[in-house]
């Protein structure tokens, strides 16, 4: 297990908790070189795990997309994953909630010169840290959410969780513009997913969401949403979706680590479907919850 380079207990700290290379800080004292590839480049990925009880929650897939993602951008894994989880459960024990996520952060390091290259010799950064959220519930989750839809801007490779997130900030910050919470994209007619969540509709009580391509992100929440419905008996579809079909959708809901799953009220500042009606939502909202409790 990895250890700090200064020892800290939960009295001591009045602020969320980090790890930087080695060292267990809170944020604010906590420094990362300006010539970090992820601050020059956004050169780097990261997880986003919840932590519920102070217990990881879903921490194999979690970890396991990191591994595929940093080998997908040629970063190595210079910690093994016990010494990962290691570092999270430091990062818990030492928060004073019960509930939060774990930010998780590798970038390809600190190199003297800037380069777009790789360097033939450089040490990885590794930076986590555990902050306080409020889970959702049922009531809270209920009252769905506003989202627009707009043209996908970003890059080719939507699929790696890279820490580049520039595209989904310009688009996530058009629904905020409107007063709404989450920006719907489109790709030649098609829905890919949200500007920070995968996205599934209902249509006559069938679960349809896009397939796994370069173009979207493999959620782990969206996984375990396509696990849940074939357990509940629910046809579940991974198919496109044309923008006619999520206009015309009986329910939409989109997915993600912290927001669980989360139905949309409006679109475009419509109604959507039978909203607030939403039984097959509410149906998988308290599978995740029993699965979660478990």
């Amino acid at each position: 297990m990895a250890t700090s380079t200064h020892k800290l207990s939960a009295h001591q700290v009045s602020g969320p908790i980090g790890y930087l290379n080695g060292t267990f800080a809170e944020l604010k004292d906590l420094h990362v070189s300006v010539l970090d590839r992820g601050f020059l480049y956004g050169d780097g990925c990261y997880e986003v795990i919840p932590a519920y009880s102070k217990k990881p929650f879903l921490l194999e897939p979690h970890l396991d997309r990191l591994v595929k993602n940093l080998a997908k951008i040629r970063i190595p894994l210079t910690h093994s994953l016990e010494e990962i989880t290691g570092i999270i459960s430091e990062l818990l024990a030492l928060s004073t909630s019960e509930f939060n996520y774990i930010y998780l952060q590798y970038t390809r390091g600190t190199y003297p010169t800037r380069e777009h290259v790789f360097p033939a010799v450089i040490q990885p950064s590794l930076f986590a840290y555990a902050m306080p959220f409020t889970p959702p519930t049922l009531e809270t989750s209920s009252r769905g959410l506003k989202a627009i839809t707009a043209k996908d801007i970003r890059w080719d490779r939507c699929d790696i969780k890279s820490v580049s997130l520039l595209g989904n900030i310009l688009l996530r910050q058009q629904s905020q513009d409107l007063n709404a919470d989450e920006t719907i994209l489109l790709r030649d007619g098609y829905v890919t997913e949200a500007s920070v969540s995968n996205v599934f509709i209902v249509k006559s009580e069938t679960i349809l969401t896009p397939p796994l391509s370069y173009q979207l992100l493999p959620g782990i929440t969206r996984g375990l949403v396509i696990e849940l419905a074939k357990e509940q008996g629910i046809l579940c579809q991974e198919t496109p979706i044309t923008e006619a079909q999520l206009k015309d959708a009986d329910e939409i809901w989109v997915t993600s680590s912290t927001k669980e799953i989360m139905p949309i009220s409006t679109l475009n500042g419509e109604n959507v479907g039978t909203f607030p009606k939403k039984p097959v939502w509410e149906r998988l909202f308290k599978a995740y919850q029993a699965r979660k409790n478990a």
